[in-house]
């Protein structure tokens, strides 16, 4: 009985490591009408099968006014992602079609809503230098955000 014991303890304590090993796999962020997510930093698990990103606009106003959504790129492709999104327009979700430099975006929502993705944690490499921003127009000026991807 005690060596049954013993051995479930191990079995438990050698699953909990694992589970630590995976690391971080959701990134869930909160938008205002301020244009400001509640997080500047988030970090996620690259040895994640998936990686999902959440999002609630805690504001009051629509999308047409104040929509959110989130972006992640690569750092360096920010800028003209951001640039791009503008001509992309919001049918497209300020999001350019089939942009290789957005590893992920979710929809643009309003006030109230909440919006989710999911995408392969392998699109993301260990130590790589990410950000994560809202492509609204205008926005990813003060929404933006590191994203510090670990093994």
């Amino acid at each position: 009985m005690k060596l049954t014991r013993t051995l479930v303890a191990v079995a438990l304590l050698g699953a909990a490591g694992m589970a630590q090993a995976a690391g971080n796999c959701t990134i869930s962020l909160k938008g205002d009408d301020a244009m400001k997510f509640d997080q500047k930093e988030v970090t996620v698990s690259a040895g994640c099968a998936t990686i999902t990103v959440e999002l609630a606009h805690t504001g009051k106003l629509p999308a047409a006014a104040m929509g959110h959504n989130v972006v992640i790129s690569k750092t360096a492709d920010m800028a003209g992602v951001a640039r791009d999104a503008i001509k992309a327009g919001a049918a497209k979700d300020y999001v350019p079609a089939g942009d290789a430099r957005v590893v992920a975006h979710t929809k643009i929502i309003g006030g109230g809503e909440k919006t989710k993705i999911t995408f392969p944690g392998k699109a993301l490499t260990a130590g790589g230098d990410y950000s994560f921003y809202c492509s609204f127009p205008g926005h990813s000026t003060m929404m933006k955000g590191k994203l510090v991807v670990t093994k």
